[in-house]
């Protein structure tokens, strides 16, 4: 066969492998095609509230799963909606695919988890290919030569993640995700899932990193560039509390961030919670009656640091159903 002809041949089949697992990873029942589902619900949902005022939470699931948005709303008077999203992603990518959905009035409150805190260039194992399923490749700054790399991974289904789909096509008739599970119309799980294997308490090596410092410190520049306003907060977390390196770098932590926007955080505590009871599946997920503990906490925390926004007049206030 002529040459360049069995080229194009190889070259076509490889094109449709990875079409076909393109299509898996980022559309129907791979991880990813998961948590673009649910960015995409809760853009949806957050576009639909009209009010001179809402709380957008953000951060990675240490957000997402920590939560009662609906109490927190009846207690602040106005629109509540949690925008938390995966560690993953990295910082670098989060705060910019929330900064699109952020408006004149909005007070943004920023719950990083320690994973994203910690991190040294603001990346994650999601950064780039959760950029390009929600549309928005390159988002975050990715480097030319990782943003290519994730790119051709995005047709490269895991061997494992093919196995468990099948699997649930099987005994199920459908495949399921971590973040398949639907949100409710405020932007929280309507799931809990619950831990298998034994609790261990963390402890922290290092202060918040340079870099995550400089990213909130900028984003705090965008959102108020929007006539918006940031407010930090430390997540809970079950951790060492008696730990002393671990005191001393959260402490550090809350003292650096503390420098670029109001912090909120239990001062005795530093939010370092030695109760495995409280929690869910992992060391920042809660279970439902701790999320209502967690969401009171943050009202009491929140009303001082946002008490002109909430002076305000409000206008009439539509929130999606």
């Amino acid at each position: 066969m002529w040459k360049p002809l069995k080229l194009a041949s190889w070259i076509a089949v490889a094109g449709l492998a990875w079409s076909v697992g393109y299509l898996y990873n980022v559309r129907y029942g791979g991880e990813l095609s998961w948590l673009r589902a649910m960015y995409e619900r809760k853009v949806a949902l957050a576009s639909q509230i009209e009010a001179p005022h809402r709380l957008l939470i953000t951060g990675g699931s240490g957000a997402h799963y920590t939560l009662n948005t609906k109490l927190m709303e009846q207690e602040l008077g106005i629109p509540v909606f949690n925008m938390g999203l995966d560690g993953p992603i990295g910082l670098d990518v989060i705060l910019p695919s929330v900064l699109s959905q952020v408006r004149r009035g909005d007070i943004v409150l920023l719950i990083p988890e320690y994973l994203l805190l910690l991190d040294e260039d603001g990346l994650g194992d999601r950064s780039g290919s959760f950029g390009m399923a929600i549309g928005q490749p390159g988002l975050g700054g990715i480097p030319p030569k990782q943003l290519a790399l994730d790119a051709m991974m995005l047709g490269v289904p895991t061997l494992r993640g093919i196995t468990k789909s099948s699997l649930e096509v099987m005994e199920n008739g459908k495949m399921t995700g971590y973040y398949s599970d639907p949100v409710d119309e405020r932007g929280d799980p309507t799931v809990t899932k619950e831990r298998a294997g034994k609790w261990w308490q963390m402890t922290f090596q290092e202060p918040v990193s340079k870099h995550a410092l400089q990213r909130i410190a900028k984003f705090r520049k965008e959102v108020e560039a929007k006539g918006a306003t940031l407010v930090l907060s430390l997540p809970w977390v079950y951790a060492n509390s008696s730990d002393e390196k671990t005191i001393r770098n959260v402490k550090k932590t809350a003292e650096e961030l503390s420098k670029i926007a109001p912090l909120l955080y239990e001062k005795d505590s530093l939010n370092l919670k030695d109760d495995s009871s409280l929690f869910a599946d992992t060391h920042y997920h809660l279970k439902p009656e701790a999320r209502t503990i967690r969401a009171m906490e943050l009202v009491q925390q929140l009303k001082p640091a946002i008490a002109s926004q909430l002076t305000t007049p409000n206008s009439p206030t539509k929130v999606p159903q």
